[in-house]
């Protein structure tokens, strides 16, 4: 080899070491705009309440919590098919308070919803 393709193997080989350090360069800026105009967005958002402008429990004090069964309104079997906008609520199916409160248990030795209503011992 003579020294002149030495000399461009030489140039190749800077040139080829420059172009990581481009995309890096690139990516760093890339970076920087990003925080900049995130920066930009946020300053633009309402600034968080005040405390004074939290919200505050009622003077009759913290709201119970209910606890009742509910059932739910019978399905219409007319025989003919229903699409959502004729079930009541459009769709979402009320309920009413069960007459009994008194919550369903398992029964022993009934299956659940686990199998063949074995005892569940193998």
């Amino acid at each position: 080899m003579s020294n002149a393709s030495l000399d461009i193997a030489a140039a190749e080989g800077a040139a080829i070491g420059i172009w990581p350090f481009v995309a890096g360069l690139v990516l760093v800026a890339l970076l920087i705009g990003a925080f900049w105009m995130g920066a930009r967005i946020r300053r633009r958002e309402p600034a968080p309440p005040r405390p004074e402008e939290q919200p505050r429990l009622p003077d009759s004090g913290p709201v119970g919590e209910v606890l009742e069964n509910r059932e739910p309104h019978e399905v219409p079997r007319d025989g003919e098919r229903l699409t959502p906008h004729r079930l009541p609520a459009h769709g979402n199916a009320a309920s009413r308070t069960s007459p009994t409160q008194t919550r369903p248990r398992w029964n022993e030795g009934s299956s659940g919803s686990f199998g063949s209503g074995g005892s569940g011992r193998h």
